[in-house]
């Protein structure tokens, strides 16, 4: 069968603003199962120019599919172009099978299917194993698949969960459908993205992904640097950025694969996110980290305020915080500082306090997201009665204010967060490691981040005079005021965080 996996064009900032492209990891994991199951599968990478409507469904017309599947990392915030684009594609393909895939259709099956007539099936969760068996029985009786939902006399209808994958390593990435020329990170530097683990043990109540993995698992450590090693040998990767939620959980597994990437000794820089409790647990084998080429660790501060973290049940404390971005500098790795604000509590107070305590972080970089609610996540009950300012939901990507801060102004939350960042950025300190910095790795790594940073800054601002929302409709009158089960495809007997 003929299958062409579309990528639709990302609208936010942060795809945007670094003129750079990174594949999309999630297609080509479901593309390396359609391959071996003997399927002609082709990419349409909708992001890299980006593409207009036009030229997609022309392309997408080009490829003379079968079954066309649609899926983005960023989910919710490419839902609408995915609606649009499906439409587009059905009108001029109305043969062709759409398949969408990703957290929010998971979510959200329901009402996609009933509100998008284009939309033929949807994939709910991992999607290696289910997607080769649906297409195998596509023209056949589909209530035998596991994990998807389809509409059956008519109405949507969802099938029991898949299993859990507990093997990661059982499906292959389909890294032949890229040209690795054309995806770099970083100021140029030939890069991909990769998964080391799936799912995060902890409990935080805003994140939008905590229950889709269902439970922590990684991949082989010795079997995953080898790829890594091969993809750098074969194809001159430079630099991996892992999505992991949370790669270092499993201080064996971690460790493991620290080892095994020294031992292939490739010159291989590696950027993820993890917890300021692991680097601190780690202290002792941070060297580790730096030898097997990690650079920078994105670690979410969630505002500093320590009656912000014990309600959104964050689990770390500032004095891990700052501890993990010292020992990090001691060890020659970037501590990159998030901190969220858009919480329903603030104050003009609580945003000076949280520009004091960063500067007594000393972080190297800083970057902010706003508080986004989904209506699979515990957050989701506490705001439901807030009021909605932003209602494109393409601008539903942590860079723009979705929700109103009752007692602060919509306008000043803005400014507030744009003077933090910049007096964290123009501190002399920070000024000294961007430009002077002894180790050139480093050094590059600030001044790209300082030059992607000015973009971001002026297309916020841009974003900010152009598409100026007032207080709406509230959260549960345009999401829904029922709350999504967050753990929908939690399986018998799986352990629960």
């Amino acid at each position: 069968m003929r299958i062409t996996l579309l990528h639709p064009p990302h609208t936010s900032i942060g795809s945007r603003v670094p003129r750079e492209n990174l594949p999309p990891y999630g297609l080509l994991c479901v593309g390396g199962p359609l391959i071996d199951a003997g399927h002609a599968v082709q990419l349409i990478n909708a992001d890299l120019d980006p593409m207009k409507p036009a030229r997609i469904v022309r392309e997408v017309r080009e490829s003379r599919p079968d079954v066309v599947m649609i899926g983005h990392s960023g989910s919710t915030s490419a839902h609408p172009t995915v609606m649009t684009l499906a439409k587009q594609i059905k009108h001029t393909l109305p043969d062709v099978t759409i398949i969408y895939g990703g957290v929010y259709p998971t979510y959200h099956w329901e009402e996609v299917l009933a509100q998008c007539p284009a939309i033929d099936v949807i994939v709910r969760g991992e999607g290696e194993a289910t997607t080769p068996k649906l297409i195998a029985a596509l023209y056949g009786d589909l209530s035998r698949i596991n994990g998807i939902a389809y509409r059956r006399d008519g109405a949507p209808h969802a099938t029991a969960p898949a299993p859990m994958i507990t093997d990661l390593d059982a499906y292959r990435i389909g890294w032949e459908l890229i040209d690795f020329e054309q995806h770099s990170y970083w100021g140029g530097k030939r890069a991909v993205i990769m998964q080391f683990s799936r799912g995060c043990p902890h409990l935080c109540t805003y994140c939008g992904q905590r229950g889709f993995w269902t439970r922590w698992r990684h991949r082989d450590p010795v079997r995953f640097a080898a790829e890594i090693a091969r993809l750098h040998r074969e194809h001159g990767v430079e630099m991996i950025n892992l999505a992991d939620e949370n790669p270092t959980t499993s201080p064996k597994a971690w460790r493991a694969f620290l080892e095994a990437m020294i031992a292939e000794d490739v010159p291989v820089q590696i950027i993820g996110s993890t917890r300021a409790d692991d680097i601190v647990r780690d202290a002792d084998i941070l060297h580790l980290y730096k030898a097997a080429g990690c650079l920078r660790f994105l670690m979410g501060l969630e505002g500093t305020d320590e009656a912000t973290l014990t309600k959104v049940k964050k689990g770390g404390t500032r004095a891990k915080d700052r501890l993990a971005i010292d020992l990090l500098r001691a060890h020659g790795i970037i501590g990159l500082c998030t901190f969220a604000v858009g919480f329903e509590e603030e104050t003009d107070r609580d945003y000076w306090r949280i520009l004091w305590h960063l500067l007594s972080y000393d972080p190297d970089q800083v970057m902010s997201v706003y508080a986004t609610p989904h209506r699979w996540t515990p957050f989701f009950q506490t705001v439901k009665s807030r009021r909605i300012i932003e209602t494109d939901q393409r601008n539903w990507d942590y860079k723009h204010q979705v929700m109103e801060v009752p007692r602060v102004p919509t306008w000043r939350v803005f400014l507030w967060v744009k003077c933090i960042e910049i007096c964290l950025q123009a501190r002399p300190k920070a000024l000294y490691r961007t430009y002077f910095h002894p180790d050139p790795d480093m050094r590059h790594a600030m001044q790209w981040y300082t030059r992607m940073g000015r973009r971001v800054v002026l297309r916020e601002a841009w974003h900010w005079l152009k598409r100026k929302r007032r207080p709406g409709i509230t959260v549960a009158a345009f999401l829904g005021a029922e709350t999504l089960p967050e753990k929908a495809l939690d399986q018998p007997g799986s352990v629960n965080r």
